[in-house]
């Protein structure tokens, strides 16, 4: 395979692991964001779906971000009564984010992130030695 071809493969998939970090970080961050009126609905968990991108120019498949969507789960109930998201019964509904998946998800998007950037480091490399035999 060439080279090059190597290096901006790597790079989408690196573009769409970075896409993917940036949403779950989101979802880290709004994993406590509820309602503030009666009856509202709180933040509601982001996945992030791939698709293969014929790159015509390049003449190999890419990674790219297909879409990002809203997780359909359903919310936690925690009973709060003083809380202004309330219902009749003081039951107010919690994002549907659990931390720890969350967090697995991040490892797993920065090792396919890392392993992107060794493919990065390591055609890089072999670029430099072909240059180094040319001259």
């Amino acid at each position: 395979m060439d080279l090059f071809k190597t290096l901006h493969i790597a790079a989408s998939g690196m573009r769409a692991q970075g896409t993917r970090l940036r949403v779950i970080a989101e979802n880290v961050a709004n994993a406590e964001s509820l309602a503030q009126t009666p009856g509202g609905q709180p933040y509601r968990r982001k996945l992030v779906s791939f698709a293969n991108a014929m790159d015509r120019e390049l003449g190999a498949e890419t990674v790219r971000v297909r879409k990002i969507m809203t997780d359909k789960s359903e919310f936690s109930r925690a009973y709060q009564p003083g809380h202004p998201a309330a219902d009749d019964d003081g039951y107010v509904l919690r994002p549907n984010v659990n931390t720890l998946i969350e967090m697995t998800d991040m490892r797993e998007a920065q090792r396919s992130y890392e392993a992107n950037l060794k493919a990065i480091e390591a055609s890089r490399s072999m670029l430099q030695k072909t240059l180094q035999i040319l001259s």
